[in-house]
């Protein structure tokens, strides 16, 4: 791609698979001058560097976003408030803050707080990802087709807004701008509660006698293997997701259990009709997701 970057100076605070992500789809698609990344560990700097992520690297967060016009927080959300604290002193004015967080209202609680006002915060949410993690899980097509939602608050500057947004649809993502508050509701239902159920079902199967167990593992049904995927997601990002979104999670998850007892009062009655009639509502949502193109 010709022409001057998007931006100058990209700072990545985290280099797991969101982070590893858009390191290669912004120097395929040539957005970034540079590239900055920021991790705790030395190793997984180490890492960083030797898959040729960035352009430096550091363990100094500070120094890391002394120079970024825009910084992306990639680690999992219990950490933005240190991060945000940590980082505030030395942000540039105009700089842009975001991040890739699975949960947005959270984020006007804990790092917009530490943030001084002469730079922009646009919370994201890459609506994309893998049961994989870490540097060597990032790949430049994984937001491609996939959602991208932004929540910034009302009045943030809309130049700010629309780079952003310009740099998630150059990374091949769909855009939506939307209340960070229903993006929380939204994804509890959509994300959140999917992967609740998929670590319940996965944890119940373990805590099965040995040989039962073996058995469950062989001879897993097409089913079961999704829910083992999903399950194998990072722990540390989904319990910080759980404990962030906890109202909306705790929301979804009464509605859910309403439903599930009707259903087990189905099977205990022998409601065929019931049952049949739940089941032929529920394929209209798959068939919904499958004409979106988010299958």
């Amino acid at each position: 791609m010709t022409g001057a970057p998007l931006f100058e100076n990209v700072t990545l605070i985290g280099i797991g698979l969101i982070g590893s992500s858009l390191s290669h789809a912004m120097r395929k698609h040539g957005l970034a001058g540079a590239i900055t990344v920021a991790t705790r560990r030395q190793e997984t700097l180490d890492r960083a560097i030797e898959l040729g992520l960035c352009t430096k690297g550091t363990l100094d967060f500070s120094a890391a976003v002394k120079d970024a016009d825009l910084v992306i927080i990639c680690t999992p959300m219990g950490a933005y408030k240190d991060i945000g604290t940590e980082i505030a002193p030395h942000l540039k004015a105009g700089a842009i803050v975001t991040d890739v967080g699975s949960v947005k209202f959270p984020v006007f609680q804990t790092l917009a707080p530490t943030l001084p006002d002469h730079v922009h915060l646009v919370p994201g949410h890459p609506v994309a990802g893998t049961e994989y993690s870490g540097p060597d899980a990032g790949f430049a097509a994984l937001f491609e087709k996939r959602w991208t939602l932004l929540t910034p608050a009302e009045g943030t500057d809309a130049d700010a807004i629309q780079k952003v947004t310009t740099l998630w649809e150059r990374c091949g993502a769909m855009v939506e701008v939307m209340d960070a508050a229903h993006h929380d509701q939204v994804l509890a239902i959509t994300s959140h509660l999917p992967h609740l159920i998929a670590y319940t079902i996965v944890g119940t199967a373990t805590d099965l006698g040995e040989d039962l167990q073996k058995e469950v593992i062989k001879f897993s049904a097409s089913g079961f293997r999704d829910f083992t995927r999903i399950a194998a997601s990072d722990p540390t990002m989904w319990r910080d997701i759980f404990l962030t979104n906890r109202e909306a999670v705790l929301d979804v998850l009464g509605r859910f259990d309403e439903d599930l007892t009707e259903l087990k009062r189905a099977i205990r009655r022998g409601d065929g009709e019931k049952l049949f009639k739940h089941f032929s509502r529920t394929r209209t949502i798959r068939r919904g997701v499958i004409d979106a193109d988010q299958a």
